[in-house]
């Protein structure tokens, strides 16, 4: 069955193990970013649609949380099995409908889509409770860890395949049920990923998919009430219409970032130009731990500067299957024009481009953007209060420390930051001063492991709970603790 789907025009809806059509029939068009061409139809869901999906997901609960923890384990690496054997091929329909370079960035996300699952099934493993010492010598206290039940998962388009491997790995391998919304621009990426899950024999119910506007689709699936856990990775403004949807619900939610990047004096400028670069131009700049505002300290200003407008110029976009190609096209118009936003708002602000500026011509679609480097950016524009999600490296110069940690901390947002410096007291410093969840110093701000804990700071819009590795699989676990009185046996 799963390999019928795979050559199917019709992409459908998969609730308690079967591919079927939505309730009233519609589909939607799924295109290329970087060549325009029609890749898939998508079927749409309806409220009913999730409604029969959370039903499937709520049914199962019983059979996900009866597996054992050995037969959950097994069971991600089942997953992981078939994610490997048709790496190649998931990796070239990412790169198509994703945008990104198939050689650089799709093959390696799929190969850690296959190393999330194994993590899970390992750490699952080693999810121990404890015994607490009591007052009443009668009494013996453990804890254990138990599934929630039903997880509502919604993901972007990003990083299609491992982010939401963040979350559905962690899910089976602790013995929750899923119902997962994955971005209407990913659609494929998310129903070949289920195609190995079914592959695996990941038994019906236990992850359902559908497909729709966050507006009807995702408003059904957090309101309902047998769903009990939401998981999200999204932008701020989405998490918090979610968040207020779900109330009473257990959140994880990792949404966005605006994250600054510190170079002071001493540091190694080809160093950090380089993580600059990657940080700036990994995935066209889509990623929400970008290297979204660069506060230079004045006295390397203008050979940084230099630096990076050689980066910019370095870099090859193109088609991304041309295994030469550095960067792809950005994924959709919404996100090309916020670009367009910021930097006609820069522009008009007095901020000068000094490398890129605009979605580059010659190719077959307008979502393929320059490289762009921007200087003298302020605190006004739009480019430094939010997060552009775009090929942009925006450069403010700073006086001194103070005015670097200053306005890297004057923002709404709190989920990654770096510094780049050769001194371990300065070092020490900014790390523990930056209000961000993630402080990299002397690395790109993208530096990402998986199994480490990964979120936003408190009293900030980029989320709550943390990602990665065992963090992941306690946030969707209760902990319960049980007391036995010996003495009344």
């Amino acid at each position: 069955m799963a390999r019928t789907a795979l050559h199917a025009q019709t992409l459908r809806l998969y609730i308690r193990g079967r591919w079927v059509e939505g309730a009233q029939g519609r589909v939607v068009e799924l295109r290329s970013p970087a060549t325009g061409g029609l890749l898939a139809e998508v079927a749409q869901a309806e409220p009913e649609d999730v409604r029969a999906a959370v039903v499937a997901a709520n049914e199962a609960t019983g059979q996900a949380a009866r597996l054992s923890v050995w037969d959950r384990a097994r069971l991600c690496h089942r997953v992981a099995d078939q994610i490997e054997a048709r790496a190649d091929e998931l990796a070239r329909e990412l790169s198509e409908e994703q945008g990104k370079p198939y050689l650089s960035e799709a093959l390696p996300e799929v190969h850690k889509t296959a190393e999330g699952f194994r993590l899970a099934a390992e750490e699952a493993k080693r999810l121990n409770g404890e015994v607490i010492p009591a007052e009443d010598p009668h009494k013996r206290v453990i804890t254990i860890r138990q599934p929630r039940g039903v997880y509502a998962v919604i993901t972007p388009w990003n990083f299609p395949m491992n982010i939401p491997t963040e979350y559905l790995a962690p899910a089976l391998a602790t013995g929750n049920t899923v119902v997962w919304k994955p971005s209407s621009y990913t659609v494929r990426c998310a129903a070949r990923l289920v195609e190995c899950m079914e592959a695996a024999e990941v038994p019906p119910g236990l992850v359902n998919l559908v497909y729709g506007p966050g507006s009807t689709v995702g408003h059904s699936l957090v309101t309902h009430p047998a769903v009990v856990g939401i998981a999200v990775t999204g932008d701020a403004n989405t998490g918090a219409v979610i968040a207020g949807e779900a109330a009473g619900k257990r959140l994880l939610l990792e949404l966005g970032g605006n994250g600054p990047v510190v170079i002071l004096e001493d540091a190694n400028l080809e160093a950090a130009a380089r993580c600059v670069s990657a940080g700036s131009f990994l995935n066209a700049g889509q990623v929400c731990s970008a290297s979204e505002r660069v506060l230079v300290a004045q006295a390397v200003h203008a050979p940084f500067r230099e630096a990076m407008v050689a980066a910019a110029r370095a870099v090859r976009l193109g088609d991304p299957l041309d295994q030469t190609t550095t960067m792809g096209p950005m994924n959709n118009q919404a996100t090309a024009e916020k670009m367009d936003r910021h930097l006609q708002d820069a522009r008009t602000k007095g901020a000068q481009v000094v490398a890129g500026g605009s979605r580059a011509s010659g190719f077959p679609t307008d979502l393929f953007y320059e490289p762009t480097i921007l200087d003298n950016v302020q605190e006004d524009m739009l480019v430094f209060q939010e997060e552009s999600f775009g090929p942009i490296v925006p450069l403010t110069e700073v006086r001194d420390d103070v005015e670097a940690l200053q306005l890297a901390n004057r923002t709404s947002m709190g989920l990654v930051a770096s510094v780049f410096t050769t001194n371990l007291r300065r070092a020490f410093f900014f790390a523990e001063s930056l209000q961000a969840g993630t402080v990299v110093v002397n690395d790109a701000s993208t530096y990402w492991e998986l199994h480490l804990p990964f979120g936003g700071r408190a009293g900030k819009r980029s989320g709550y709970g943390r990602l990665g590795g065992k963090h992941t699989l306690m946030e969707m676990t209760d902990l319960k603790t049980i007391a036995i009185d010996l003495h009344n046996a």
